[in-house]
């Protein structure tokens, strides 16, 4: 059993008028396979590259575990260098990913071998652009980001399987009250429709991205991501120009961040245990909200 998930428009290239209004505009993912062809890190960055170049610093890990209802999300369960690591994921198997790494922090002139694409769109935050590494058992829970940018996903080094959602359906995905992900005791790969009834019907899309491909996420779009391969990404991201989603972005950080945290901080088990009792009626009201619209 599956969601309802269908491909995502693929193009080699794209121009800013199209990208607009065909994907900007309608909130629509976009697969861009030719977007990195002039960057030099598709010819140059690998996991040998980076371990040659910043082998010895000291990188978090987190794993696929349900997150901790007393930590926040993403909290590090090992740490190790960041090379032994590119070791590892090129040896074996491992759940062990790097989640939010800002390696150019470490080695700016990584930035040189990137080209911002900002022939497609502005608003570009170009002080925080992101790395993630992951084992072939690597998964990514299921979320949205909480500031709401927009997000030029960029995979090197292998495959990588990635399931999104419009945010039309955070309801029916039992996203956890206060917070931009979803309850983590579903398989978003295989999914238990008896147990979790308001996924049935739920639809999406399906992407297998490889080595150079740039997958463009819309402001609020919820991703799954899991990794074929131990391998790596890149991801960019850049506000939205209206005012409205500006705005909506920083409650998120105040709704979804801050609130969140402090109450996780005083009740602990409590509030996860109140939480994960709501999301069920919650989901279970906009399946039926959402059955009486199609009758």
């Amino acid at each position: 059993m599956s969601f309802n998930l269908r491909s995502v428009d693929t193009v080699e290239s794209i121009s800013k008028e199209d990208f607009k209004k065909n994907y900007l505009d309608k909130r629509k993912p976009l697969i861009i396979k030719g977007l990195t062809k002039d960057w030099p890190a598709r010819e140059k960055w690998s996991t040998e590259y980076f371990k040659q170049i910043a082998g010895d610093i000291e990188v978090k890990l987190v794993d696929n575990s349900k997150a901790d209802p007393k930590k926040v999300i993403n909290a590090s369960i090992a740490s190790m260098k960041f090379g032994e690591y590119l070791d590892l994921i090129k040896r074996e198997p491992t759940q062990l990913r790097i989640f939010f790494f800002n390696l150019f922090k470490h080695r700016p002139e990584l930035i040189d071998d990137v080209k911002i694409p900002k022939e497609l769109m502005g608003g570009f935050i170009e002080s925080m652009p992101a790395m993630f590494f992951g084992g072939s058992k690597a998964i990514t829970f299921l979320h949205y980001d909480i500031d709401l940018p927009h997000l030029f996903h960029t995979h090197f080094g292998g495959r990588k399987h990635i399931i999104l959602f419009d945010n039309k359906w955070k309801k029916r995905l039992y996203c956890l009250p206060n917070t931009t992900y979803a309850l983590e005791d579903y398989d978003v790969a295989n999914p238990d429709f008896e147990k979790f009834p308001a996924l049935k019907g739920v639809e999406g899309y399906e992407v297998f991205l490889e080595h150079g491909d740039t997958l463009f996420m819309p402001t609020g779009m919820w991703h799954w991501m899991r990794y074929i391969d131990g391998s790596f990404s890149l991801t960019l991201r850049a506000w939205d120009s209206s005012i409205s989603r500006k705005m909506a972005s920083v409650w998120s950080l105040f709704m979804h961040g801050a609130v969140d945290s402090a109450i996780k901080v005083v009740f602990r088990e409590r509030y996860a245990i109140w939480r994960e009792k709501l999301v069920f009626k919650i989901a279970e009201k906009e399946l039926k909200k959402d059955l009486k619209k199609a009758s």
